[in-house]
């Protein structure tokens, strides 16, 4: 068992321009790889588990947690409150690496308290496509559509503040790319 942390790789992105499948193809290609499991104050989707996806918990423990400093970084998104644990790094154990799937805000905390994590932001090809990817999904009516894709333009304003933009314009490059830059 080695007792160094292991990497800690952020990626971030506007909804709808992939990082969860990208994330997942990633930990799918590199050995010894975790997922970091955020705790969110939003309902689960059809299909997601608490504990696999998110931690599923109430407002009241959400800030109960974030009052008694248990979160490495948390956040406000969407109408709703994530936040990752500090708890997921020592979860980690000897891992090879452990990903973040977190938006802007999350990754400037997670950077101003852990400054060698690197960084990944995930642009979709364009905005036609992002709002493409958006619609064609089960989860979203029209108002949630319409918070998310109107985030979408403030997210990317963000993108400075990453170590590496990725454009997800064809998935299988872009996982060649993710891949790249999590060995390198």
């Amino acid at each position: 068992m080695s007792n160094e942390q292991p990497l800690l790789l952020i990626i971030s992105s506007p909804s709808g321009a992939g990082k969860t499948t990208l994330t997942q193809r990633l930990l799918e290609r590199i050995d010894n790889t975790r997922f970091s499991v955020s705790h969110t104050t939003r309902k689960p989707r059809d299909g997601e588990q608490d504990g696999r996806e998110y931690h599923f918990v109430g407002k009241e423990t959400f800030e109960h947690l974030a009052k008694q400093g248990e979160f490495l970084e948390w956040a406000h998104v969407h109408g709703n409150l994530y936040g990752t644990s500090r708890m997921e790094i020592e979860r980690a154990g000897d891992a090879r690496g452990l990903i973040f799937d977190v938006d802007h805000q999350g990754a400037r905390q997670i950077k101003a308290k852990v400054p060698d994590a690197v960084a990944i932001f995930i642009l979709p090809p364009s905005m036609t496509i992002l709002e493409q990817r958006l619609r064609g999904r089960a989860s979203e009516n029209e108002a949630t559509f319409r918070v998310r894709f109107d985030a979408a333009r403030n997210e990317i304003a963000h993108y400075g503040l990453f170590d590496y933009v990725l454009v997800n314009d064809e998935l299988d490059e872009a996982t060649e790319n993710l891949t790249s830059i999590f060995r390198a």
